[in-house]
């Protein structure tokens, strides 16, 4: 039997929220003019790829990707932590190259390409944020939970292997260092 999301870029179904609700992906959408749209990539499994300045949530791209087709719905937040490498860290901040957006879709739509029975939704934060902020959120659905795993994992480890942003972690001591976020 064929998967309907591997095939069928109208399986993100807005009904599927129930009768008469907004869809949530177009609103999303619609709040953010960066955002790549379905029909802009080749797959048309890539439902949100952007880097903003704006909190994040993996709920919000969890709704963006679900839909009656899916049997697992897969989230994932990156969240700034209070340490690294054995010092206190009290604050990050995130700076973008500008092809950061374009190397967002170019990831998530490898991502869809690998893994053909998945939507996608991927966005990574920029700016100030302070410990407990999701620097980076997504959420991979599948009809099956075990491709879901894999897509959403396979996801997080290539933004952090090729999205250009770097961060500068201020630490307890007073001191700060910029490093590559790659990686």
């Amino acid at each position: 039997m064929t998967d309907p999301v591997a095939h069928d870029p109208e399986a993100h179904d807005p009904e599927a929220h129930g009768p008469g609700a907004p869809d949530p992906a177009a609103a999303a959408l619609e709040a953010s003019p960066d955002a790549v749209r379905p029909a802009d990539g080749p797959s048309g499994r890539v439902l949100l790829a952007e880097v903003v300045s704006t909190a994040l949530s993996a709920t919000e791209c969890a709704v963006i990707v679900a839909s009656r087709a899916s049997g697992a719905v897969v989230t994932f937040e990156g969240v700034v932590r209070d340490h690294d490498d054995g010092r206190g860290v009290t604050a990050l901040h995130y700076e973008r190259h500008p092809s950061a957006g374009d190397v967002m879709r170019e990831v998530a739509e490898q991502i869809a390409s690998e893994h053909p029975a998945v939507l996608v939704a991927v966005q990574h934060r920029v700016g100030d944020l302070g410990i407990g902020d999701v620097a980076l959120a997504c959420a991979v659905s599948s009809a099956h939970r075990a491709e879901a795993f894999a897509a959403c994992s396979a996801l997080v480890d290539l933004v952090k292997e090729r999205l250009p942003i770097w961060k500068r972690q201020e630490f307890t001591d007073g001191t700060d260092e910029w490093v590559a976020s790659l990686g």
